[in-house]
Protein backbone atom coordinates (compact mmCIF):
# COMPACT_ATOMS: atom_id res chain seq x y z
CA UNK A 1 0.00 0.00 0.00
CA UNK A 2 1.07 3.88 -0.73
CA UNK A 3 1.34 5.63 2.12
CA UNK A 4 -0.46 8.67 1.84
CA UNK A 5 1.87 11.36 2.58
CA UNK A 6 4.09 9.92 -0.86
CA UNK A 7 0.97 10.53 -3.26
CA UNK A 8 1.84 13.73 -3.65
CA UNK A 9 4.43 14.82 -6.11
CA UNK A 10 4.89 18.36 -5.95
CA UNK A 11 4.20 21.39 -4.24
CA UNK A 12 2.81 24.54 -5.52
CA UNK A 13 2.24 28.15 -4.29
CA UNK A 14 -0.95 29.82 -5.99
CA UNK A 15 -0.84 33.87 -5.66
CA UNK A 16 -3.58 35.55 -3.90
CA UNK A 17 -6.37 36.39 -6.85
CA UNK A 18 -3.98 34.06 -9.21
CA UNK A 19 -5.86 31.53 -10.73
CA UNK A 20 -5.48 27.50 -10.21
CA UNK A 21 -8.06 26.60 -12.96
CA UNK A 22 -10.08 28.38 -15.51
CA UNK A 23 -13.06 27.81 -17.06
CA UNK A 24 -12.30 25.28 -20.43
CA UNK A 25 -9.18 23.69 -19.19
CA UNK A 26 -9.13 20.24 -17.80
CA UNK A 27 -7.74 19.67 -14.55
CA UNK A 28 -6.92 16.14 -13.14
CA UNK A 29 -5.48 16.61 -10.11
CA UNK A 30 -6.50 17.11 -6.44
CA UNK A 31 -5.07 19.12 -4.27
CA UNK A 32 -4.71 18.96 -0.47
CA UNK A 33 -4.36 22.81 0.62
CA UNK A 34 -1.55 23.47 3.26
CA UNK A 35 -1.93 26.78 3.77
CA UNK A 36 -4.20 29.66 2.17
CA UNK A 37 -7.57 29.58 0.75
CA UNK A 38 -9.28 28.88 -2.12
CA UNK A 39 -12.86 29.40 -3.99
CA UNK A 40 -14.90 27.33 -6.83
CA UNK A 41 -16.68 29.34 -8.45
CA UNK A 42 -18.84 29.73 -11.98
CA UNK A 43 -19.53 32.61 -13.79
CA UNK A 44 -23.31 33.47 -15.69
CA UNK A 45 -23.37 36.97 -17.53
CA UNK A 46 -20.32 38.47 -15.59
CA UNK A 47 -21.59 37.40 -12.38
CA UNK A 48 -19.34 34.98 -9.83
CA UNK A 49 -21.61 31.67 -8.37
CA UNK A 50 -19.02 30.57 -5.28
CA UNK A 51 -20.35 26.83 -5.00
CA UNK A 52 -17.49 25.75 -2.74
CA UNK A 53 -13.93 27.14 -0.46
CA UNK A 54 -10.51 25.40 0.52
CA UNK A 55 -9.00 26.25 2.87
CA UNK A 56 -5.91 24.44 5.53
CA UNK A 57 -6.32 20.88 5.51
CA UNK A 58 -8.63 20.28 2.77
CA UNK A 59 -8.87 18.55 -0.51
CA UNK A 60 -9.95 21.12 -3.61
CA UNK A 61 -10.28 19.51 -6.62
CA UNK A 62 -12.64 20.29 -10.09
CA UNK A 63 -14.43 17.17 -9.61
CA UNK A 64 -16.13 17.30 -12.82
CA UNK A 65 -13.08 17.35 -15.13
CA UNK A 66 -11.17 15.27 -12.92
CA UNK A 67 -14.19 12.56 -13.59
CA UNK A 68 -14.03 12.74 -17.12
CA UNK A 69 -11.23 14.07 -18.11
CA UNK A 70 -13.20 17.02 -20.11
CA UNK A 71 -13.17 20.89 -19.84
CA UNK A 72 -14.41 22.01 -16.86
CA UNK A 73 -17.22 25.06 -16.38
CA UNK A 74 -15.46 26.24 -12.52
CA UNK A 75 -12.78 28.27 -11.77
CA UNK A 76 -10.62 27.74 -8.84
CA UNK A 77 -9.03 31.17 -7.43
CA UNK A 78 -6.83 31.95 -4.74
CA UNK A 79 -8.48 34.26 -2.15
CA UNK A 80 -5.01 34.89 -0.96
CA UNK A 81 -1.52 33.30 -0.81
CA UNK A 82 -1.88 29.43 -1.23
CA UNK A 83 0.00 26.49 -1.01
CA UNK A 84 -0.69 23.16 -2.35
CA UNK A 85 0.41 19.73 -2.57
CA UNK A 86 -0.68 17.51 -5.76
CA UNK A 87 -1.96 14.50 -6.31
CA UNK A 88 -2.11 13.79 -10.30
CA UNK A 89 -4.91 11.21 -11.04
CA UNK A 90 -2.53 8.70 -12.79
CA UNK A 91 -0.72 8.30 -8.66
CA UNK A 92 -4.64 8.61 -7.18
CA UNK A 93 -5.83 5.40 -9.02
CA UNK A 94 -2.37 3.42 -8.20
CA UNK A 95 -3.00 4.45 -4.55
CA UNK A 96 -6.69 3.54 -4.83
CA UNK A 97 -6.09 0.55 -6.80
CA UNK A 98 -3.63 -0.68 -3.77
CA UNK A 99 -6.12 -1.80 -1.36
CA UNK A 100 -9.87 -1.94 -1.20
CA UNK A 101 -9.89 0.35 2.17
CA UNK A 102 -8.39 3.05 -0.33
CA UNK A 103 -11.59 2.79 -2.72
CA UNK A 104 -14.27 2.47 0.42
CA UNK A 105 -12.70 5.88 1.45
CA UNK A 106 -12.82 7.10 -2.28
CA UNK A 107 -16.78 6.26 -2.10
CA UNK A 108 -17.00 7.79 1.18
CA UNK A 109 -15.57 10.74 0.38
CA UNK A 110 -17.52 10.81 -2.58
CA UNK A 111 -20.87 10.21 -1.35
CA UNK A 112 -20.03 13.14 1.74
CA UNK A 113 -20.04 15.32 -1.00
CA UNK A 114 -23.31 14.27 -2.73
CA UNK A 115 -24.87 14.74 0.56
CA UNK A 116 -22.83 18.41 1.16
CA UNK A 117 -23.85 19.47 -2.72
CA UNK A 118 -27.80 18.24 -1.98
CA UNK A 119 -28.23 20.08 1.73
CA UNK A 120 -26.84 23.18 0.14
CA UNK A 121 -29.15 23.14 -2.82
CA UNK A 122 -31.72 22.63 -0.55
CA UNK A 123 -30.56 25.56 2.08
CA UNK A 124 -30.82 27.94 -1.26
CA UNK A 125 -33.77 27.10 -2.52
CA UNK A 126 -35.88 26.75 0.87
CA UNK A 127 -34.52 28.63 3.74
CA UNK A 128 -34.10 32.70 4.66
CA UNK A 129 -30.62 34.21 4.38
CA UNK A 130 -30.70 33.89 8.42
CA UNK A 131 -31.26 30.35 8.27
CA UNK A 132 -28.65 29.35 5.51
CA UNK A 133 -26.07 31.89 7.97
CA UNK A 134 -26.89 29.48 10.65
CA UNK A 135 -26.45 26.18 9.22
CA UNK A 136 -23.55 27.10 7.43
CA UNK A 137 -22.01 28.24 11.02
CA UNK A 138 -22.96 25.00 12.62
CA UNK A 139 -21.42 23.09 9.63
CA UNK A 140 -18.58 24.95 8.79
CA UNK A 141 -16.58 27.36 11.59
CA UNK A 142 -13.70 27.61 10.35
CA UNK A 143 -15.04 28.91 7.01
CA UNK A 144 -15.93 32.09 9.04
CA UNK A 145 -11.87 31.83 10.23
CA UNK A 146 -10.69 31.97 6.86
CA UNK A 147 -12.59 33.67 4.61
CA UNK A 148 -13.76 36.97 3.98
CA UNK A 149 -17.44 38.18 4.22
CA UNK A 150 -17.74 39.01 0.75
CA UNK A 151 -17.15 35.47 -0.49
CA UNK A 152 -19.44 33.86 2.35
CA UNK A 153 -22.13 36.41 1.41
CA UNK A 154 -22.26 35.23 -2.47
CA UNK A 155 -21.78 31.47 -1.33
CA UNK A 156 -24.73 31.93 1.01
CA UNK A 157 -26.61 34.43 -1.81
CA UNK A 158 -27.01 37.10 -0.12
CA UNK A 159 -25.57 40.74 -0.22
CA UNK A 160 -22.71 41.07 2.50
CA UNK A 161 -24.94 43.71 4.41
CA UNK A 162 -27.40 41.07 5.02
CA UNK A 163 -24.07 38.61 6.49
CA UNK A 164 -23.00 41.33 8.51
CA UNK A 165 -26.34 42.19 10.22
CA UNK A 166 -26.81 38.24 10.69
CA UNK A 167 -23.54 37.60 12.43
CA UNK A 168 -24.05 40.65 14.70
CA UNK A 169 -27.78 39.52 15.50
Amino acid sequence: MIPVTDLYEKTLTVGRNDFLKVKGSVDTNIYYVVSGSLRVYVLDDFEEHIIRFGYRDNLIVSLDSFLTEQPSDFYIQAIKKTVLKVITKKRFMEFLDQDENNKRLWREILEDLVLQQMEREKDILTSSPKERYLRVLRRSPQLFQEIPNRHIANYLRMSPETLSRLKKS
